[in-house]
This record gives structure tokens, C-alpha cells and sequence, in this order.
């Protein structure tokens, strides 16, 4: 009996801690970015969106679909959050590659989630899994390690040493660069949703490709600066990266509300 009850005590642990491990953005990130798309929304998108969230907001449904990684009916969920690449491509190499990816991953998931959301017919309850998903995956594909190299697992492997803790370079990127400011989420938006409305526009127009791409070509850098086993200079490695992360956390979060203004403001 005690052996038993040790064992679902362990299994409990063990399914919490996987959805933390996988995040991406981590909790603050994904707030960050929604509350930075609930900004910019208009005024039928909002009603639209209410109608299918009910109270919970943009930013506190964020992070629905990694909470719900922990939940085996789910499961089939896991690829939809990130793009991995095995080289480093050009734009036209990556727009080719796109066009004939018929995977389960990111981009894939993110069209059908699109194309799910103009439908007349859907029900209530695909409905509200389908803007759940797309509000995730539009964040998720702005943290740089979830269009990285598919040999490491989007950095996942490379293992490093923040502040003497071991941790690994997806997770700086998910979380602990972003907690290292010390900030909630609300005030963190407060210091970056600085945007002018030309900036909104040209983000906004890009297609979901050159998302990917600019995301890709800053994971590109961040692998040449990192390597597994580095002791990393947190101070420093703050300072060289924090106006790359902040700029995609404010990406991720326009282009959102461009989406979710398309779909149901139009």
C-alpha cells in the first residue's frame, strides 16, 4: 500500500513538472504577449473573443495549451508548438521548405487552426480549443528556440549553468531570462508596448513565413554565442539579448491581435 501510494506521489510530481519543462515563453511570457494583443484589438474582435472566453482574458488564457500537456487526452497536442529546423536557411530556402511541410508541428497547425476559426458551423467547444491553440502558437513561434535545430530539440540539450543553476538554453529564452527582470506581467508590458502604428502595420502584413524566419535567424545567433557546458555571464548575456527578447515578446503579441482582428473584427 505505501509502495503504491509513493509511486502515484512520484507520477503526480512527474506530470506537473513536464508542462513546465516544455513550455515555451514560460507563464510570464505568454501573459505578456497576450495582454500585449488584447491592447490592440478592435472593438467587434473583442466581443467576439469575449463571447468565446467568457471571462478569462487573452493573457490568462495564453498558457492553456501548456498547462494542458499534463492531460493524456491532449497529448497529441505536443508538436503543434514549435517549428524545428535541421540547417540554417535563407528566406526563399525557408518559404520552399514551408510550402511542402505536411508535419504535425507550428506552422502546419497554425493554417488549420486559422482556417478552423472561419468556419460558420464550428462548434462551441472547438471553437474555444481552436482560438486557445492559435493564441499560444502565434506566441510560441516568437520564442527564437521554437524555430531552432531539431539535433538538440530547440536548444533543449545544450545544457548550461545560469546563476550556478544547471539549466539548458531553451529554458533561458522560455523563462528565466524574462523573470531575471523582476517584473509581473503587467508591468512588464507596461515598460515595452511602446509601438507606433506604422510599426503595428508592418508586422502585421508580414506572412506567418517570415515569423518563422526572423525567429530562426535569431536562434541561428544564439547558438553561436552558447555552446553546452557554458557558465553563462548572466549580467552580460542580459545586456546583449534583453531588446531582441523584449522586441519578440512585442511581435508576437501585435501579430496576434492582427490575426485574432482579421478572424473576427473584419
Amino acid at each position: 500500500m505505501k509502495i503504491t501510494l509513493v509511486k502515484k506521489i512520484i507520477l503526480g510530481i512527474a506530470i506537473m513538472y513536464l508542462p513546465v519543462q516544455a513550455m515555451a515563453w514560460g507563464t510570464n511570457g505568454h501573459r505578456i504577449s497576450g495582454q500585449i494583443a488584447d491592447s490592440y484589438l478592435n472593438a467587434k474582435a473583442r466581443a467576439a473573443i469575449k463571447a468565446i472566453l467568457g471571462t478569462e482574458s487573452i493573457a490568462m488564457t495564453s498558457n492553456w495549451a501548456d498547462f494542458i500537456k499534463s492531460d493524456p487526452q491532449y497529448k497529441y497536442l505536443s508538436s503543434w508548438h514549435y517549428v524545428d529546423f535541421d540547417k540554417e536557411y535563407s528566406y526563399p530556402e525557408m518559404q520552399a521548405f514551408l510550402k511542402q511541410d505536411t508535419a504535425t508541428d507550428a506552422y502546419t497547425k497554425l493554417n488549420f487552426l486559422i482556417g478552423e476559426l472561419k468556419k460558420k458551423n464550428l462548434t462551441k467547444s472547438n471553437k474555444l480549443l481552436a482560438l486557445r491553440m492559435l493564441i499560444h502558437i502565434v506566441e510560441d513561434i516568437h520564442q527564437p528556440m521554437h524555430t531552432a535545430h531539431t539535433a538538440d530539440k530547440g536548444g533543449n540539450d545544450i545544457k548550461v549553468t545560469w546563476f550556478n543553476n544547471q539549466t539548458n538554453l531553451h529554458s533561458i529564452w522560455d523563462s528565466q531570462l524574462i523573470d531575471f527582470q523582476q517584473l509581473s506581467y503587467t508591468e512588464y508590458v507596461g515598460w515595452i508596448n511602446h509601438t507606433t502604428a506604422a510599426q503595428r502595420t508592418e508586422w502585421q502584413k508580414a506572412p506567418i513565413s517570415q515569423w518563422l524566419f526572423e525567429s530562426s535567424q535569431i536562434a541561428n545567433k544564439i547558438y553561436a554565442d552558447n555552446k553546452d557546458g557554458d557558465k553563462m555571464n548572466v549580467y552580460n548575456y542580459n545586456f546583449k539579448y534583453i531588446s531582441t527578447l523584449n522586441n519578440q515578446l512585442l511581435k508576437g503579441g501585435v501579430r496576434l491581435a492582427g490575426v485574432l482582428n482579421q478572424l473576427f473584427g473584419a
